[in-house]
């Protein structure tokens, strides 16, 4: 059991059926009345973020969340096939659930998935990755001192905006967490 007053950011409890995540919190002693904690919470299962405040004394179970570095094989009719790299044990995931988490994410690659209760609910790619461009306009020599961005299509099929001095075939670095690119690689 976890109070609301031991909660730190990235600590995980069950509320009302569901996990919570502590994003952001906040002691509060205001002159009159009680002390209070306000928190931004994330249901791990869904995503939603909520603003909530607890009294200091609630008490919670603490849910324990497994993360997991698995390989991601290959993607085949909507199904995408991971390898667990210790047990060689392998799993497949629907594309509906989770086809967003690998839109930069390359064959053979290593992510992280999450768990709780065998229920798997997020697959956390590197940070950053190294990806190729597979299609954009071509660039133009000079269009270095602007900001102006442009359509590309990398290998994984993503669409992502570049510079303009950034051509077919080159490889670039991308955050994953952002979407955005950072340099040439």
């Amino acid at each position: 059991m976890i109070s609301a007053g031991e909660f730190r950011n990235g600590v995980t409890f069950e509320e009302d059926g569901n996990v919570m995540q502590i994003i952001e919190f906040q002691h509060v002693k205001p002159g009159k009345g009680a002390a209070f904690v306000r928190t931004k919470v994330r249901n791990v299962i869904t995503g939603s973020v909520v603003e909530k405040t607890y009294n200091p004394t609630a008490k919670f179970p603490q849910a324990i969340v497994d993360r997991n570095e698995m390989q991601y094989l290959y993607e085949d009719t909507g199904m995408y096939t991971l390898m667990d790299t210790e047990t060689y044990e392998q799993i497949a995931l629907s594309e509906e659930e989770f086809g967003d988490y690998f839109k930069f994410v390359k064959e053979n690659e290593l992510v992280s998935v999450q768990s709780f209760k065998g229920k798997i609910f997020g697959i956390v790619p590197p940070n950053f990755v190294t990806l190729q461009i597979t299609k954009t306009d071509p660039g133009f020599k000079g269009n270095t001192a602007t900001n102006t961005l442009k359509p590309a299509i990398l290998e994984t099929g993503a669409e992502i905006r570049v510079p303009l001095f950034i051509n077919e075939g080159d490889s670039i670095r991308i955050d994953t967490r952002t979407g955005e690119y950072m340099e040439r690689a």
